[in-house]
């Protein structure tokens, strides 16, 4: 099982808007020089959502590539429709990914048993772990504690990436879901807490920026030590705030390219942050070090 920190990687671009596969390989390199325990590859905050198949399936590719198995890479491969997801996990699944990371699907609302029907048909399809992915915020569907305990049954759903921001339901999925179940958080703000309360890491966006901190930060919370991870974690709150102040993957784009880690192509509709978000994002960057005032 992958403990610590795990970036939700962003898919660099050129100002045109074409994926910029040379800025990933250094992107990659950064967080393997940093510590990060694990990428995230073409999920939201990789902007999955307007990637062409082949790009989709490209992008992880060229990170399993550039990650030459010193990393491992997890594959974000969900969408809202069954068949899809089945059929874009398995063609990446001979890539060479540590497993898969699937969202619940968004805007057609399934019941909790057709979550279950979904998740179970998609872990039928393939040879890698998967970790579920529940995001209510963008997808309007909760997948409740029950239904995970019930996806946990099959052998190859082994984890979740909770991104309710609720660090009560790590002890509620840790007890229907068993020790060897990994609980990992899908919120920066409150990812302390919920390691310290029981969960193995998390599937980080300030993690892009702040690669070394936030698997620093991880590490001390995985040990126990609440005072030094939350020593750790102070200087990332404004991060883990201010990079949700428009939509993600907008401001995290923005300061990867303030920082001259990547150019500043994203794809619409998502459009460049606005002027006002600069300067909150920009101070953010300042209270880390991360940029100069």
């Amino acid at each position: 099982m992958i403990k610590g920190s795990l970036v939700a990687i962003v898919t660099p671009m050129t100002d045109a808007g074409a994926v910029d596969y040379a800025a990933l390989g250094r992107l990659i390199e950064m967080h393997i020089d940093a510590g990060t325990n694990g990428l995230v590859v073409a999920g939201t905050t990789g902007e999955s959502a307007t990637l062409t198949k082949p790009e989709h399936v490209a992008v992880i590719e060229a990170a399993v590539r550039f990650a030459a198995g010193r990393i491992p890479v997890i594959a974000g491969t969900g969408s809202n429709s069954t068949a899809q997801t089945i059929e874009l996990s398995k063609t990446v699944d001979q890539l060479g990914v540590a497993g898969y990371l699937v969202v619940t699907p968004y805007y057609n609302k399934p019941p909790q048993q057709g979550l279950v029907r979904h998740f179970r048909a998609v872990a039928d399809a393939v040879t890698k772990p998967v970790m579920l992915y529940n995001v209510p915020g963008r997808t309007g569907v909760d997948m409740l504690p029950e239904t995970v305990a019930e996806l946990a049954q099959h052998p190859r759903i082994a984890a979740i990436k909770e991104a309710t921001g609720d660090v009560a339901r790590v002890a509620v999925l840790r007890k229907l879901c068993g020790p060897g179940f990994g609980l990992y958080s899908g919120d920066d703000a409150t990812a302390r807490e919920f390691i310290l309360q029981g969960g193995q890491g998390v599937v980080s966006v300030t993690a892009n920026v702040a690669p070394q901190a936030m698997a620093a930060m991880c590490a001390a919370a995985l040990a126990g030590d609440a005072t030094l991870a939350a020593r750790l974690d102070a200087p990332l709150e404004r991060l883990h705030r201010d990079l949700f102040v428009e939509s993600n993957p907008i401001p995290v784009k923005w300061a990867l390219q303030r920082m001259g880690l990547i150019a500043g192509g994203i794809r619409l509709p998502l459009i460049e942050l606005s002027p006002a978000g600069q300067i909150v994002v920009g101070q953010a960057l300042q209270c880390a070090e991360l940029l100069a005032a």
